[in-house]
């Protein structure tokens, strides 16, 4: 994701509270009861309040991320300090953030500077960023890379983030079997991309070309929107014009879809499906009302900042998720692309942030 000018807000308090109830679920440390066995009243009084969410050694967590001027950073950057504030052993250190590379950098370099006991980093570019989280991991300093992977693995602890090539994946499966249902062939169909250089977006592209091929379809045309509204706007508009006819449209970014819903509505056009991406509020509530071509969106949900946190703690305090077999937090974590129709959208609407 990137940044879009002006934009503020978002609904913080479900998707907070859902990531809370996951995480909270899957790291408790308590032993798991024998078969047959009646559980302790003092194992059950635990994991029914948490378990590794009981207060430990006091940790810092220092968090760097860009800035926060685009709905689904702006909501990154809210759950992960809203996780943060759960914990009464945290102490919560964010730096300031910023769309400049060096600054990023500086940042970061403060952090390592002031010994913080892990650092939870969303790099601008995972490339760029590469060198300085590489610092603070030989500086003793546990990184939980966040959404864009810094490319060397001694660079992190710990991934967490999204599927990327399965956002790609959902949209193609619900934009194939629709148009496979309605007896369409050698459909139109057309990808909005956010930035076209990323490999989050290259990823994304390569999901939905694999799987419009096992319906016999491919992508007739894409472009790239920035990740902003006024893209959006403009690259839709592009689009419809040179395109008489469409099919469906698989947006990539439900912060930019503001943009392209915009122009879509004003070319009055509506004889295509469209998919949206990341799940935002704004968006589900577009596929709740079914008044416009906006059918579907498939997950990216910011709530993995708030993972993040959690997993942070953990590391931090050498604890591991009990749920699993290992004593220690796994080197990486993707989160599951989910598909959002009509048909659930008050299932995940709470968990949507607003663009």
């Amino acid at each position: 994701m990137t940044q879009t000018p002006g934009r503020r807000g978002f609904l913080l308090g479900g998707a907070v509270l859902g990531a809370g109830a996951l995480v909270s679920a899957c790291t408790s440390n308590e032993p798991a009861a024998q078969p047959g066995a009646a559980a302790p009243a003092a194992a059950t009084t635990a994991a029914a309040t948490g378990g590794n969410d009981q207060p430990g050694t006091q940790v810092t967590i220092g968090f760097s991320a860009p800035a926060a001027d685009h709905g689904w950073i702006a909501a990154i950057a809210k759950n992960a300090e809203a996780a943060a504030k759960q914990y009464s052993d945290v102490v919560f250190k964010p730096v300031e953030p910023t769309n400049d590379i060096n600054q990023q950098i500086s940042a970061v370099e403060s952090l390592i500077q002031a010994k913080v006991d892990v650092l939870v980093l969303l790099p601008n570019d995972g490339q760029q960023l590469n060198q300085v989280a590489r610092q603070a991991m030989d500086a003793g300093i546990p990184v939980v890379n966040l959404d864009r992977v810094f490319p060397d693995k001694l660079s992190y602890r710990t991934w967490i983030g999204g599927d990327n090539y399965g956002m790609g994946v959902a949209a193609g499966h619900y934009i194939g079997k629709t148009l496979k249902e309605k007896g369409v062939s050698n459909p139109v169909i057309v990808e909005i991309q956010g930035i076209a250089t990323l490999p989050l977006t290259q990823d994304r592209s390569k999901g939905f070309a694999d799987a419009l091929k096992g319906y016999g379809f491919s992508v007739t045309a894409k472009q790239d929107a920035q990740f902003t509204v006024e893209s959006g706007t403009e690259v839709a508009a592009n689009l419809l014009q040179a395109h008489k006819k469409i099919d469906a449209i698989w947006n990539h970014d439900d912060d930019q879809g503001i943009g392209v819903l915009a122009a879509i509505k004003e070319a009055n056009r509506s004889e295509f499906i469209m998919v949206g991406g990341a799940g935002s509020a704004n968006a589900m509530r577009e596929i709740q009302s079914g008044s416009g071509v906006l059918a579907a969106t498939v997950t990216y949900s910011p709530t993995m900042a708030s993972s993040a946190i959690k997993l942070a703690r953990l590391i931090a305090q050498g604890k591991g998720m009990s749920d699993l077999t290992e004593n220690q937090v796994p080197q990486s974590i993707t989160l599951a692309s989910e598909t959002v129709t009509k048909d659930n959208v008050a299932t995940y609407l709470p968990l949507g942030f607003e663009s």
